[in-house]
């Protein structure tokens, strides 16, 4: 079997309110987990709430990662997506709960597109 992408899907517990909410220091964390990964980033688009509360994407060639903050809980929300062999999601999924101080991490590492090789068809003559 072989699969096209690693998706983590972390739970980051006991962070600094003040760091989860924000929004530069965020920003500049996701895009440091994508580069310390081995990714090449492409776009990046960070949203700051009201009253509290941060979200953000890094789109990387390889795919993604993402975060949801809510600082009220010292909680982040993150999903690191990564396609192909070339980099390890993990890496940056680390990275991030190192420098968000995080006293706890969960995360699931889920395969995506899951496939068996193909098996060679003969043409039929009709």
């Amino acid at each position: 079997m072989n699969e096209l992408g690693r998706h983590i899907l972390a739970e980051i517990y006991g962070c600094s309110s003040e760091i989860l909410n924000n929004k530069e220091f965020i920003e500049k964390l996701m895009v440091d987990s994508a580069l310390k990964a081995g990714a090449e980033v492409r776009e990046v688009a960070f949203h700051k709430f009201s009253p509290q509360g941060v979200s953000g994407v890094v789109i990387i060639s390889e795919s993604h990662l993402t975060i949801h903050t809510w600082p009220e809980l010292g909680y982040a929300a993150v999903d690191v997506f990564t396609c192909g062999n070339r980099i390890n999601p993990w890496n940056a999924c680390n990275y991030m709960t190192e420098k968000l101080n995080a006293k706890n991490m969960t995360a699931t590492e889920v395969k995506r597109g899951i496939f068996e090789q193909p098996v060679s068809v003969k043409a039929l003559d009709i």
